[in-house]
């Protein structure tokens, strides 16, 4: 579903749309039949109107949140409107904001723990507002138009980017990134993609070129990842801290000084304009397409907004569209909406041409390959140690709809392929479940918890033989969901062979909920865990409810307790992505956790 257009007459100009395909609710059209319903639509249009209550008796306050790198000239809009004594619907226009980075505003968004302080969120990019839905039960959010764009490219110290052979000489995102790090020529800094847009787009970028060129493109990027992160800043403004700002033997030489950094075009504009001489930054614009930090204009939980502030919230949106609020964008060293360049603005940000500034913005990735980026770098910079168990009760072999497949069967090619994701010294190992599986137990351990590279007895390696295993996977005919007394089981385990270092997680897939009454209860379970959950060991549950009669709401629970969470999927074959997003979202958790 796309953004609707503004009701204004700015917003036409030079905001055509974006080359996004993220799937959106827009629920700003609300705004407008309530606009036009009450007649103040022309109050949204026309700017300014005459009332002669002073603006303190009659205001309505607004509280913006905006990314850090945008909210000095939000800010600096929202004075001036005040100055100008703006109004929205005959009430003065008062516009607080406030600078936040989006990962945190969208975290707090998806926990859904409190009620925000604030109407709107200005996130730098719409990938936030996907994270911050988590599982659909934290605070709504209604996006609308892009305000302004930045397009994430490459920047580098002079002496760097003219040994790159900058500007004339153009490379694709694969080629540029593997020339900067290639014998170590450049030393390249990026931020956390788990924390920073800019980071992540880059990453996905550099992933999606590597792609096009064949071969074992997987390897490639992982082996980009792992090197990005010996030099990963927690987001933009850290890493441009760590740039080199003079071309002196101290500073090229000082082997934590970085002479390269994957950061938005806006980024690079704002450190030139502090910088002198040799300090600036060249910019490099990959030719396969620059993604855009997008800066979408969203109401947070509209439902709440009074009547007054819904049309504060419209009337400000269409503030920011008009022609002066774009000029001060752009001193700020902000695209139009719609991406389109502007020479002098490339030019102070570093950019000239034959570099390919003013291409279309490539399409932006998928929220699944923005997940499967980020989980497949949790696990490549930090090695992950997974205990995989399997529901096998004999529901697993009911048929998919749409597939001539069981459950089991798809659930199987699913974890195969997941399985390719990992590097050899990956630990990975495998249980099965159903009641009375083995003698009173209900569970059974099939492959031990090792390296993928190590060795197996008999030859061959433990991938192999765990690829063998997971395809040997069958129902028990009769045989019921033992999932209480196997969680624990399994957890005790995991927990008790913990290595640190690693990521530690257990990895736990049913299609149905618990039916073994002669085991441990529920609540029983609830209190075993919280015995055995220790900080010093984080082991997070990933529980995944396979098919319509798993119960999503009963895994997340027992899952929440250990740091991880519950997910859903109605076709096994979304089994990979899942696993690789709950990954990316349990090693950011305990990230913060240790924080």
């Amino acid at each position: 579903m796309g953004r609707h257009s503004l009701p204004d007459s700015h917003a036409a100009e030079g905001r055509r749309g974006h080359p996004s395909t993220r799937r959106r609710t827009v629920a700003i059209a609300t705004l407008l039949v309530l606009a036009v319903a009450t007649g103040t639509a022309v109050a949204a249009k026309g700017g300014l109107l005459s009332f002669s209550e002073s603006c303190e008796d009659s205001a309505v306050r607004l509280s913006v949140v905006a990314s850090p790198d945008i909210a000095p000239a939000v800010r600096s809009i929202a004075e001036q409107a005040r100055a100008d004594e703006v109004k929205a619907d005959g009430h003065c226009l008062v516009v607080e904001v406030l600078a936040r980075d989006a990962h945190k505003v969208a975290e707090a968004l998806a926990a859904g723990d409190t009620e925000p302080d604030f109407q709107v969120w200005l996130p730098d990019s719409d990938l936030w507002l996907e994270r911050a839905k988590g599982l659909g039960e934290g605070i709504p959010v209604s996006p609308s138009d892009s305000v302004a764009s930045s397009p994430v490219a490459l920047a580098m110290v002079p002496s760097a980017s003219r040994a790159l052979g900058w500007p004339r000489k153009t490379y694709t995102w694969a080629e540029l990134v593997a020339g900067a790090l290639g014998s170590d020529r450049v030393r390249l800094g990026a931020a956390d993609p788990a924390r920073s847009a800019t980071g992540l787009l880059a990453l996905a970028g550099i992933g999606a070129s590597s792609a096009r060129q064949g071969g074992d493109s997987d390897t490639r990027v992982a082996q980009t990842a792992k090197v990005l992160a010996e030099r990963m800043s927690d987001g933009d403004t850290q890493v441009l801290e760590t740039l080199a700002r003079s071309t002196s033997g101290a500073e090229e030489g000082n082997p934590k000084r970085n002479q390269a950094a994957l950061i938005s075009e806006q980024a690079a504009f704002t450190h030139n304009t502090e910088a002198t001489g040799a300090g600036k930054l060249d910019l490099f614009y990959p030719e396969d397409g620059t993604p855009l930090l997008d800066y979408p204009y969203t109401l947070v939980n509209e439902a709440r907004l009074s009547t007054a502030e819904s049309r504060a919230a419209l009337r400000f949106m269409n503030l920011l569209g008009d022609r002066d609020a774009q000029a001060t964008f752009a001193e700020h060293g902000f695209r139009a909406g719609d991406g389109s360049a502007e020479d002098s603005l490339v030019a102070a940000a570093g950019g000239r041409k034959p570099q390919p500034y003013a291409e279309p913005a490539v399409e932006a990735p998928s929220d699944e390959e923005l997940q499967e980026t980020l989980g497949m770098r949790t696990i490549t910079v930090q090695s992950a140690r997974l205990t995989t168990v399997v529901d096998a009760s004999g529901s697993m072999a009911t048929l998919v709809p749409g597939r001539n497949q069981s459950r089991m069967n798809v659930t199987k090619e699913s974890l195969i392929q997941a399985l390719d994701q990992f590097t050899p010294d990956d630990e990975i190992g495998l249980w099965k479940f159903a009641t009375t599986l083995d003698g009173e137990k209900d569970y059974r351990r099939l492959m031990e918890t090792k390296r993928l590279g190590d060795p197996a007895a008999g030859g061959g390696t433990h991938r192999e033989k765990l690829t063998a295993a997971f395809a040997a996977l069958q129902p028990v005919p009769g045989g019921a969901t033992g999932l209480y007394d196997t969680t624990l089981a399994s957890y005790k385990e995991a927990r008790s062979t913990y290595v640190k270092g690693k990521f530690n997680a257990l990895v736990i897939l049913t299609d149905g909920s618990n039916q073994d009454t002669d085991g441990i209860s529920r609540s029983g379970l609830v209190t075993e865990l919280k015995k055995l959950v220790d900080p010093e060991r984080p082991v997070p549950v990933i529980a995944i409810a396979v098919g319509p009669d798993a119960d999503r709401d009963e895994v997340a629970e027992i899952a929440r307790i250990t740091g991880g969470d519950g997910y859903e999927v109605s076709d096994p074959a979304e089994i990979q992505a899942v696993i690789l997003q709950a990954i990316m979202a349990a090693g950011q958790n305990g990230r913060a956790a240790e924080e």
